[in-house]
């Protein structure tokens, strides 16, 4: 649009130029000479080349204000126009919705809050982040309120070892993280890894009681139904 228009307003200077010039040949003969040596000494190939020169000039400025205009836009581009993938990690749900799921079945005791953690640390170790949970609930109890072995031993899921809680058998962690870690990191290596992955292959090995599995399943059964 501005190299026509500027193509355009040398055309009509050019014209108006030769017009003057036809003007001054017309007049009287004293002058005939002079105009006539003036016409001669008028490069109208100069100012033709001059013309292009002046319209490749602003040509090229034109394009090279796109140029920058475009740069600018591109680098000034709002990073909400770039939508990361989604990564569903467990029955159609990302971490953060696993988490958020687990958050609203752990009570609102010390493990409240804590969804994403255990979500975390079962879809990194390979274990059932469901079946994790509802053995969390059924052995202590942190549906309602959690039982004094986590609560003063942060033992989950009734793990045994040292160093003693008291004295006794089962084995105490020193932060609540440490024992979550060591609750999942056990159905890992000691189920997850040896093919046992459903409460009823699990129950056998992790507790006497024979209706077990049923009870886990009850708690796998409301999570996932919340």
């Amino acid at each position: 649009m501005k190299k026509a228009k500027l193509i355009s307003t040398l055309s009509i200077t050019v014209g108006v130029l030769m017009i003057a010039i036809g003007l001054f040949l017309s007049s009287d003969g004293k002058n005939i000479k002079l105009n006539r040596i003036s016409v001669q000494g008028f490069d109208v190939k100069n100012l033709a080349a001059s013309t292009n020169m002046i319209v490749k000039e602003v040509t090229r400025k034109e394009e090279e204000e796109d140029l920058l205009l475009m740069e600018v836009e591109m680098e000034t581009a709002p990073a909400s126009v770039i939508i990361p993938p989604r990564v569903e990690v467990y029955e159609g749900m990302t971490l953060e919705e696993l988490g958020m799921k687990l958050d609203r079945n752990l009570g609102n005791d010390i493990v409240a809050g804590k969804g994403l953690f255990i979500a975390t640390e079962c879809i990194n170790r390979g274990v059932d982040p469901y079946i994790a949970t509802a053995i969390l609930l059924l052995e202590t109890g942190c549906k309602s309120r959690c039982s004094n072995l986590a609560r003063y031993c942060n033992n989950f899921g009734g793990q045994k070892g040292t160093p003693s809680c008291n004295g006794g058998s089962y084995k105490q962690y020193a932060t609540m993280d440490e024992g979550l870690v060591g609750f999942i990191s056990n159905l890992s290596r000691n189920y997850f890894a040896l093919g046992l992955t459903t409460p009823e292959t699990i129950g056998p090995k992790y507790a006497e009681n024979k209706d077990w599995p049923s009870m886990v399943n009850q708690f796998v059964g409301r999570i996932r139904a919340n």
